[in-house]
């Protein structure tokens, strides 16, 4: 054998050792959870289940293809080469016309695609079956966070007074199915909470289905997954999946307003900041609903998110900001990692209307945020997309974040 064909050889081996611990490598990493919160392959409820139990055999399947394809393929590259000795006018012997092979390589792909067909069918059946007890929730993309409107009474209208609106975050019992429906008031979003089910389009005049539900209590993270414009990377969503009982609680506090004026100086005077320089765009429940409901809110959306109940939330600002500790005090921009579950923050009490602990409440964080939010999340205010900087003094600041911390 000469020196040129034992290089090639062993070039050839190396080449396919280097090829086989990447695709190994590959299919290892993308099973890795190591804590990350957007993990399509960690479900944690029945239809993030139901997609699961379809993507680990059909990518099985897809596995063994791609291995005897490919192995085929070597073998045949090996086997069949050119040698020296060859002669290059003699052409390898045709199976064309082999009726039995042709047969067997249309048939057998067909057979696999039929199987998987019949499984995806399956599935996409057992994902829309509406459950008959569902809470039935209105989710609605803006530029750059998420509204959520709940159907309490089942009329149909989400906007009813025994309705409830919110913002960034979906509170849920755990264990109870939600019949979502996503739409959109100003372009076309995408929602999805990986832990939870796939996704589905939010797009304007539309209304899609999905259903969400948790099987445990714990906070689920998702993203927008169809560009939106500048801030579509800090466009997430969280559902923070309670009790039931805790629930109930929520939804009751949910149905309050704050009518009464704050006991603090400090508090009201930001109150009346509020009404002087936000109110013409948020809406808090007994200070401004009435007035917002003939107002002309210059916003492309026409609505921004209701601060109503503000401190029962864990998150702010399309939920890329912690409401409460732990942050990290040196960058007020992000807080934890995401794949620590505290980064979502934790309201404690308040969730449920309960006592706001004011030494947890994160103002570096809300501070820079009422500072210039256009700093920690790029918008164009300028247009109706995000929110301005409304060249607020430190005491207007410190005046507002006192106030809102009366907001629970």
């Amino acid at each position: 054998m000469s020196r040129r064909s034992t290089g090639l050889r062993i070039f050839g081996v190396i080449v396919f050792a280097i090829v086989v611990t990447l695709f190994a490598a590959l299919i290892y990493a993308a099973f890795q959870n190591d804590g990350k919160p957007l993990d399509t392959f960690v479900p944690k409820g029945p239809s993030s289940q139901e997609i699961q139990n379809l993507v680990l055999p059909v990518f099985a399947v897809a596995g063994v293809v791609f291995v005897g394809v490919m192995g085929a393929v070597l073998f045949i590259t090996w086997k069949f080469r050119t040698t020296s000795e060859d002669d290059p006018e003699e052409f390898p012997e045709q199976i064309h016309g082999r009726t039995g092979l042709e047969i067997g390589w249309t048939i057998l792909p067909a057979l696999i695609l039929a199987g998987v067909a019949v499984g995806t069918v399956a599935t996409i059946i057992n994902l829309n079956k509406k459950e008959p007890d569902a809470i039935q929730v209105q989710v609605a993309g803006q530029q750059w966070w998420w509204q959520y409107k709940y159907d309490l009474n089942g009329d149909g209208n989400f906007d009813g007074p025994e309705d409830i609106t919110t913002a960034t975050e979906m509170v849920v019992p755990a264990g109870r199915p939600i019949q979502v429906t996503t739409t959109s008031n100003d372009v076309i979003h995408s929602f999805w909470i990986p832990g939870l089910n796939g996704k589905k389009d939010a797009v304007p005049g539309i209304r899609s289905p999905l259903k969400l539900e948790a099987d445990e209590p714990g906070v689920y993270r998702g993203q927008c997954t169809e560009y939106c414009g500048l801030s579509h990377a800090n466009m997430r969503m969280l559902v923070r999946a309670v009790e039931p009982g805790e629930y109930d609680t929520w939804v009751t506090n949910q149905l309050k307003g704050h009518a009464a004026d704050p006991t603090d100086a400090k508090a009201l005077a930001g109150k009346t900041t509020f009404k002087a320089l936000c109110a013409q765009c948020h809406v808090i429940k007994g200070v401004n609903d009435e007035k917002m409901k003939t107002a002309t809110v210059p916003l492309t959306a026409g609505v921004a998110p209701d601060l109503t109940h503000l401190m029962t939330r864990g998150t702010f600002a399309g939920s890329i900001l912690n409401l409460y500790d732990p942050v990290d005090p040196n960058d007020p921009s992000v807080t934890l990692p995401a794949s620590d579950v505290a980064a979502a923050g934790d309201p404690g009490a308040a969730l449920t209307g309960g006592t706001v602990d004011t030494s947890r409440v994160n103002r570096v964080s809300l501070e820079a945020w009422l500072r210039n939010p256009n700093a920690i999340k790029p918008n164009y205010a300028q247009g109706g997309r995000g929110m301005p900087n409304l060249g607020l003094t430190e005491a207007q600041i410190d005046e507002l974040v006192a106030y809102l911390e009366t907001l629970n």
